[in-house]
């Protein structure tokens, strides 16, 4: 008789096969901090990895910020060493990253953390980043969105995947059955304090602003992630649209200089919504995200837009410069 497969190993393989998440011979960058999430995210891929047929190989980022941040990485190191798996480890100052760019400390670790994890996609030549956001995570990114004043994208959370690179399998699974597993099956990751410190928002949130809502709706994770579900559906039918007309309305690059051409006037036709969804799309299509991208920006693209206003433009970052001029909207490039 066949041993019954564990529940949350179950979830972790439905998730793959409903998102689509992994196709034979993928090449995975696991990245893996030593604690329960990721942990339990290389143990589930590295049990199925034959079935899946993959590889996997594990990126580590110390952020240097705990006086012990060394041995999560040693055990991290111990632990690919016993499974066989390649590990790349690199050290980085998150705190004085943080000061120097201006930046938040989370913003500086997640910025380090995701140019390392391409860094070694294309070492490697693999071509997907596994991360081990679960159910629990995507709830606190949908309420501190919902916090700042967010649209749609934000209350669309943390997607199973992303950009056809990043792909979350513990997305569907809660913070109390990866505690479950991990303790049944006896892996002793690390376990990071500074998560019960409320020093960022996130941990407040974590901490204080979800218990509290525990006690109104019990079930208040699993409600934030079925409305993640509905958001992403509804807006991916808006974003089909947005293909549409970003195809009638972009004008042709017949230099192909990487930047992108719209006609101002087509585009101040279209409703509210598809102009901001049109302008996140060419965003993306320009310099390959839109993260970042303040709601002011989209809102000032849109203002000066509809004033017709010519020469005038905005650098909603250090990546891209949008330029009224000569009745067109001009995503261009910064190098």
């Amino acid at each position: 008789m066949s041993k019954r497969i564990d529940s949350l190993e179950e979830k972790f393989l439905k998730t793959i096969k409903e998102e689509n998440l992994i196709q034979k011979k993928d090449k995975i960058v696991v990245g893996v901090s030593g604690g329960p999430d990721s942990i339990t995210l290389l143990e589930c891929l590295n049990k199925y990895k034959e079935k899946l047929e993959i590889e996997i190989i594990v990126a580590h980022i110390n952020h240097l910020i705990r006086k012990d941040s060394t041995e999560d990485e040693q055990y991290v190191e111990n632990i690919c060493k016993k499974m066989n798996i390649k590990c790349y480890i690199k050290r980085e100052n998150v705190l004085n990253i943080a000061k120097n760019e201006k930046i938040g400390t989370e913003e500086a670790g997640r910025k380090v953390r995701y140019e390392f994890f391409d860094e070694i996609l294309k070492k490697e030549k693999a071509n997907k980043i596994a991360i081990a956001h679960n159910m629990n995570d995507n709830a606190e990114t949908i309420l501190l969105n919902l916090l700042r004043g967010t649209g749609l994208n934000g209350l669309e959370g943390i997607q199973p995947m992303e950009y056809n690179k990043y792909i979350r399998p513990l997305i569907n699974i809660s913070r109390k059955e990866i505690e479950e597993y991990v303790e049944k099956n006896k892996l002793k990751p690390k376990i990071d304090y500074t998560n019960k410190e409320n020093i960022y928002k996130r941990n407040k949130i974590r901490n204080e602003l979800l218990p509290y809502l525990k006690k109104i709706n019990p079930n208040i994770v699993e409600s934030l992630s079925r409305l993640s579900k509905i958001v992403k559906e509804e807006n991916t039918y808006i974003k089909k649209e947005t293909e549409k007309i970003y195809d009638n309305i972009k004008i042709k690059d017949e230099k192909n200089l990487g930047k992108i051409e719209l006609d101002i006037k087509e585009f101040n036709k279209l409703e509210i919504a598809i102009k901001k969804n049109l302008i996140i799309k060419c965003i993306e299509e320009t310099i390959g995200d839109s993260r970042n991208i303040e709601k002011i920006n989209i809102d000032d693209i849109i203002k000066i837009c509809s004033n017709n206003i010519g020469n005038k433009y905005i650098l909603p970052n250090k990546k891209i410069k949008i330029l009224i001029k000569n009745k067109k909207i001009i995503f261009i490039p910064l190098t």
